[in-house]
């Protein structure tokens, strides 16, 4: 058994002490406040290859600052790859495709300042919810206890829904054991 005081003190504090060095680490790419100078892998997008064109006299004229024909449109090549029509993400296309859309969007009002609003009521939130005294200190990332009842469970979402008899098209299929 232990004998004194000091033997207790020093044994509780190598258990704190061994406690603090668990790997119990959240994903980086949550943490905002992280000083990590590593290059982010989802910035770089490869340019699409170089083609002939079939007739030189039918390339536009060069516009400095305008898009390449080679240059990377990640969200036009999804909207394809789904089936979709890319043109119809253009900028001028997107304005006159439905302008109902937007009337019907803002009924309600629209906040000038939606962003920064958002912003400060989050931070005031993460405020109240900045974790205990040693997670604190030792800088844990406390983003997902914080957020923990506001986060929904998708399997149980799911799992709902199919028992209501929403069908679930974009979910996975049903296995055995549902």
């Amino acid at each position: 058994m232990i004998r004194t005081p000091v033997t207790l003190l020093l044994l509780l504090g190598a258990a704190v002490f061994v406690s603090a060095c668990a790997s119990n680490r959240q994903p980086i790419l949550m943490n905002a406040q992280t000083s990590s100078t590593t290059p982010d892998e989802f910035a770089i997008l490869p340019n699409k290859p170089i083609e002939q064109p079939k007739d030189y006299a039918a390339l536009p004229e060069p516009t400095p600052g305008a898009s390449n024909r080679v240059d990377p449109t990640p969200k036009k090549d999804a909207v394809a790859a789904l089936g979709g029509n890319p043109n119809r993400l253009n900028a001028s296309t997107v304005a006159k495709a439905d302008p109902n859309v937007y009337t019907y969007a803002s009924r309600y009002g629209v906040a000038e300042n939606i962003r920064g609003q958002l912003a400060a009521e989050d931070l005031e939130f993460r405020r109240r919810n900045n974790g205990r005294v040693l997670e604190r200190a030792f800088n844990v990332n406390t983003y997902f206890k914080a957020y923990r009842k506001q986060s929904l469970d998708q399997h149980a979402e799911l799992r709902r829904f199919r028992q209501a008899g929403v069908k679930t098209v974009s979910a996975p299929p049903e296995t055995a054991g549902n």
